[in-house]
């Protein structure tokens, strides 16, 4: 069974020798723009080339985090990313949009490629279609249970990468959407303010329980003490969050993560102090999803932290000897030779001039205990693997020069194994961005969270009807060509299969297709019709043109994304163009998650799947819950049915959640006379944009 492999966040060059120095066997850190922590201190073109080729003399594999969201104007910049990356020899990229994947296989397809969390991807399905599509490994949402993992593991193909230890979000995947809509910083562009660490007040609690006044705060995420079973059941990686850490965090949370794999005990209260709020929680992996979860960081553990820090710098304080290599010395009258061999077959050689002298004894055992002295090195060598050839001896050599002979040949190696291996790159290049035209006249779609939602005159003017397939029973069969069937967004356990069941039994209804927002979709609608919804989390051409070629007939846009480049977004299929669309009306679905901020107050047989949580603003967002998420959304709606001349798309959404069956026919009428909206709105960021 081959070991699990401890993975590390590295946020700068401290950091780096941090993870290295006290074992991590491999690293990942971001490339400046395009990775999913801004604020960390990330690596360029030149940076990057140094990091690999000290992680690569050590034995330690380096993954590049391209892992956000990118705009059309950034692509070319883009493009340059991805041949710095390939230039440095990187071991692998993560990402999670399509737009990067499509251009690592364009640009150097033999650069392996990992589907990041922020993929989604929590289902069997999801792994298969990223396997289908060239991913080497996909790294697990953090939401899934043990015997989740276990079954996403065995049967999907491809390397499975889990977290074992940091920061949790409480949207599933870090798909969050609160803090782009609350204060322009997207976190799926790696700019999140981390608006749910904020007070969230759900109700009034008593003093004491955990996670009063902020039900949107989970504790920090630590499984370490299950490393042996995720082992077990072929997990390939455990990775360790924390890229705006501290490199003493970085080393408490690898020297547990390196006891945890072997089933030793790890110094917990260490862990902790080295950073926690108020605790850990394994609720996800251990499927007790409840109250217990929430916790925020206070004074008290940050003051523990500081009291810890000289403790856990001891942990990083020398360099871990990690690289097995065998040396051979031969002395002659003439003088010596040192030569030291690596796994790879990788020779260094140094050469001493100190005269040797006949010996009284046989000097072996003492040569070999000087050879043996690597400590301070990344290098190991055992006294099997030591040879020593004398020629006309036995001969004396002062252990000084012995010394000189081992460091010189260690010096000579490491730089060896410091030589950068760049992946091969081809001529290909960002293609031209399209603009697309204003069409002459754009229709509209209409979403319903329930049918008892739906109008009476739903149709009037309508392209068409989007309802959950849950719903498919109650469309009329005279709708049903103009009614898209909505996949859940979120499949957790037996819902994938529960959902491929209703496909299946949908499929030839006469519904006009199925609107599709996850990866794992496009594997079960294989074939038949899809829309794409907003949680594909379009932002680019290339990515639309990806989901245009694997056979959606029309998507929309993430709302994220600023008008200019809106413009820019025009998929083609057989040469004719793919319409795109975006939300003209709708509370946006900041979050979903599979914790429930409403668990502090009460369980879930006392709910009525409702609830509001109020920020320290006094803002009230809506909790719905349902098939076992939890969704939270903004509290006002984004409208555009009065500027149907403002954003270059084919259709706009009417996106109904909240609202009851009259609201709902009051809006469509709005937006079909482009009429102003009655109270409260927001435009959301279509002319704002994200950084």
């Amino acid at each position: 069974m081959s070991k699990i492999e401890i993975l590390a966040p590295v946020g700068n060059e401290e950091m780096l020798r941090a993870a290295v120095f006290s074992g991590a066997d491999a690293v990942y850190l971001g490339f400046s723009g395009f990775n999913a922590r801004t604020s960390a201190n990330n690596f360029n073109a030149d940076t990057l080339k140094d990091a690999v080729a000290f992680c690569h003399a050590r034995g330690v594999a380096v993954h590049v985090a391209l892992n956000t969201t990118v705009y059309g104007g950034e692509l070319p910049a883009l493009e340059q990313a991805i041949r710095a990356v390939a230039a440095s020899g990187a071991d692998a990229v993560i990402c999670q949009d399509l737009a990067v994947a499509t251009l690592i296989g364009k640009i150097a397809p033999q650069l392996p490629r990992h589907g990041s969390t922020q993929m989604s991807v929590h289902s069997l399905q999801g792994a298969l279609e990223l396997k289908e599509l060239g991913f080497t490994r996909v790294v697990l949402a953090r939401e899934l249970s043990m015997p989740e993992v276990e079954h996403i593991t065995k049967h999907c193909g491809i390397e499975t990468e889990c977290f074992v230890h940091g920061a949790l979000c409480m949207c599933v995947s870090g798909q969050c959407y609160m803090s782009a809509f609350l204060g322009g910083r997207s976190g799926n562009r790696g700019s999140c303010a981390g608006p749910c660490r904020l007070p969230f007040e759900a109700n009034t609690l008593p003093e004491g329980k955990p996670g009063r006044l902020h039900h949107l705060s989970l504790k920090d995420n630590s499984v370490i003490d299950k490393l042996d079973k995720l082992q077990a059941l072929g997990v390939a990686s455990a990775k360790i969050e924390g890229r705006l850490r501290t490199p003493e965090y970085v080393a408490a949370a690898v020297s547990a993560c390196l006891a945890g794999r072997e089933g030793r005990a790890y110094d917990r209260d260490l862990l902790k102090n080295a950073f926690s709020r108020s605790g850990f929680t394994s609720g996800y992996l251990d499927g007790k999803i409840d109250g217990t979860m929430f916790g925020v960081r206070s004074e008290a553990d940050a003051e523990q932290t500081k009291k810890t820090l000289p403790m856990l710098r001891e942990l990083y304080r020398r360099e871990r000897s990690r690289v097995p290599v065998k040396m051979k010395l031969e002395i002659e009258e003439g003088g010596e030779k040192l030569t030291v061999t690596d796994a790879d077959g990788s020779k260094a050689f140094a050469y001493g001039d100190a005269e040797p002298q006949p010996a009284r004894t046989d000097p072996t055992e003492s040569l070999h205990r000087s050879l043996a002295k690597t400590g301070g090195t990344p290098f190991a060598v055992e006294d099997q693997d030591i040879t020593v050839e004398m020629d006309g001896g036995p001969w004396f050599i002062p252990g000084g020069a012995v010394n000189e002979l081992r460091r010189e040949a260690l010096d000579a190696l490491l730089k060896k194994r410091e030589v950068l291996r760049p992946w091969p790159t081809t001529e290909e290049h960002v293609p031209a961005l399209p603009q697309r035209t204003l069409p002459p006249h754009r229709t509209l779609r209409a979403r319903f969270e329930s049918w008892e939602q739906v109008p009476e005159r739903a149709l009037d003017g309508i392209e068409y009807l989007i309802l959950p397939i849950a719903q498919a029973d109650r469309v009329p069969r005279e709708w049903r060509a103009k009614t898209l069937l909505e996949l859940p967004r979120v499949m957790f356990g037996k819902l994938e299969e529960d959902t491929a069941r209703r496909i299946a039994a949908t499929q030839d209804a006469g519904f006009a297709g199925y609107e599709v927002s996850n990866i794992a979709h496009l594997r079960l609608c294989r074939g038949l019709p899809m829309s794409g919804s907003f949680g594909l989390n379009i932002t680019n051409q290339l990515a639309a043109q990806f989901y245009a070629d694997n056979g959606l007939g029309s998507m929309l846009i993430l709302p994220e994304v600023k008008d200019s480049d809106i413009s820019t977004i025009a998929p083609t299929h057989n040469s004719r163009p793919v319409p795109t669309g975006v939300l003209v009306y709708g509370h946006m679905p900041l979050m979903v998650t599979r914790a429930c901020p409403l668990q502090n107050i009460h369980d879930c047989a006392h709910c009525d799947k409702t609830g509001t949580l109020t920020d320290r603003k006094a803002k009230k967002f809506p909790v719905r819950c349902s098939l076992g998420m939890r969704t939270i959304y903004n509290p006002v709606p984004i409208y555009m049915g009065d500027k149907p001349g403002a954003l270059a798309v084919d259709y706009g959404v009417a996106y109904f959640t909240l609202e009851t069956r009259e609201e709902a026919a009051a809006i469509l009428d709005r937006i079909r006379t482009h009429a102003p909206f009655e109270g409260d709105f927001t435009r959301g960021l279509y002319f704002k944009g994200t950084n």
